[in-house]
């Protein structure tokens, strides 16, 4: 996309090559200049009303369907490049968009205009000295987005940012450029359509290393950082940004099966948590078992990942078991505890007590999705009140945290931090709180 070179005034970009010695001009010029023109772009969106917000979001998702073969040709080209890469399966199908799923991207964006907006909600009282507060929600400004090879996020970021009065900087990963790049595009377009400015969304097209470190810098123009992907992007964002960051995604996710559990019901949704689509942040990574039933259980569950191609990594409990059953596994090291696979592993371990499991999460997990299987009414409450994630489960899988399965149309990250947000983060967490106070002449004594 061509860029007005005049959005920066060159005095700042002199400014900017000093702060950053070693990153590409080029570069440093998309990313400034963007994230300026998302600035300037977000004071008419974010005063626009609720319905013609609706109108763009409608139109987008009817642009989506009609040209879901422009998507699919720009797609395959991200897939061809992935495949030569060496992308594993599990990635190359976080990559791909077909039918269904340019479907899904349509309905994502008419779920959000759907939903109630939280921009203005809020309450009203009165002092006793006569002054009048208004507490409202407001939007929280220019939120950059900064993700892997999913296409379907650009599409949700746009929408939900631009539902709660957001405007969004985008920067996926290589690997999804041309894909990123069509839906940009229909986007943009969608927007011009309806006479509002087309830099409400913005792509930094420069999808190498360099362009990472400038944007989550850049406090002159972005209110929020949000990465999202793998362990590496989230932790060099959230010990390099300036600009606030919320910390996302990053899922070593287990399941727990207590006791009492039904064995049958426990090899479905372990199953369902680990292979439905493994490379995805709310996907099983570790399998705790209690050791009443692991003599029952793990063979059971073994000759289903066995089927399905799954490795298992297992501590000498559950690896004895494993191999007692005639099913092949290998020994777990402590690494693996505390290891995101995104992939057909899993790590199994057996343990004496839901205390212990408990105490194995707390101390591996990253506080996103967790789940025990039990008929114990008693053991699932202590582990929902003691486990340490923004989502905790019982008797279900725990790849129902996303926005969509929430009911929140579709979400922008999963927030496994404890301040603004926790959990799938939906339009009420981008936005923030305004107060307006109203007075009479009062002043303070």
């Amino acid at each position: 996309m061509e860029i007005p070179r005049n959005a920066l005034d060159p005095r700042k970009i002199e400014e900017i090559k000093q702060r950053f010695p070693e990153t590409p001009e080029e570069t440093l010029v998309e990313v400034f200049t963007k994230a300026a023109l998302a600035k300037e772009a977000w004071k008419e969106v974010s005063v626009l009303k609720t319905e013609k917000k609706n109108t763009v979001l409608l139109k987008a998702a009817s642009l989506i369907r009609e040209k879901a073969e422009e998507i699919k040709k720009a797609n395959s080209k991200d897939m061809e490049r992935g495949k030569q890469k060496g992308l594993s399966k599990a990635l190359l199908d976080r990559l791909l968009l077909n039918d269904k799923r340019i479907e899904g991207l349509a309905k994502a964006l008419e779920d959000v205009a759907s939903l109630r907006d939280p921009v203005g909600e809020g309450e009203t009282w009165t002092l006793p000295n006569g002054l009048v507060i208004a507490r409202k929600r407001v939007p929280i400004g220019v939120i950059g987005m900064i993700y892997e090879a999913r296409p379907n996020v650009t599409v949700d970021a746009f929408g939900l940012a631009f539902k709660a009065g957001n405007t969004v900087v985008l920067r996926g990963s290589s690997d999804a450029l041309e894909s990123n790049k069509i839906l940009v595009s229909i986007i943009k377009e969608a927007l011009k359509d309806e006479g509002i400015t087309e830099y409400a969304v913005n792509l930094i097209e420069d999808a190498t290393r360099a362009s990472v470190l400038p944007l989550i810098r850049a406090r002159d123009y972005l209110d929020l950082v949000i990465p999202r992907g793998g362990a590496g992007l989230i932790k060099f964002v959230v010990e390099n940004a300036t600009v606030p960051s919320i910390e996302t995604g990053a899922g070593i996710c287990h399941v727990f099966v207590n006791h009492d559990a039904d064995i049958e019901m426990a090899v479905k949704i372990v199953d369902n948590a680990k292979t439905q689509r493994p490379a995805v942040c709310n996907a099983a990574e570790t399998l705790l078992v209690h050791s009443q039933i692991a003599e029952k259980f793990l063979p059971a569950m073994a000759e289903v990942f066995a089927q399905k191609g799954v490795e298992m990594r297992c501590d000498e409990r559950s690896l004895e078991i494993i191999k007692k059953a005639g099913y092949e596994a290998v020994p777990a090291t402590e690494e693996d505890w505390a290891t995101e696979y995104l992939d057909l592993i899993i790590s199994i371990k057996v343990v004496d007590s839901v205390e212990e499991a408990i105490d194995h999460i707390n101390t591996y997990g990253t506080k996103h999705s967790e789940s025990i299987i039990t008929s114990n009414l008693k053991d699932a409450r202590k582990f929902q009140e003691e486990v340490d994630a923004s989502t905790v489960y019982v008797n279900t899988s725990t790849r129902f945290t996303d926005g969509g399965e929430f009911g929140f149309g579709a979400e922008i990250g999963i927030s496994t931090q404890k301040l603004h947000a926790r959990g799938p983060m939906g339009l009420r967490e981008l936005t923030t709180i305004k107060y307006y106070v109203f007075g009479e002449g009062q002043i303070r004594k």
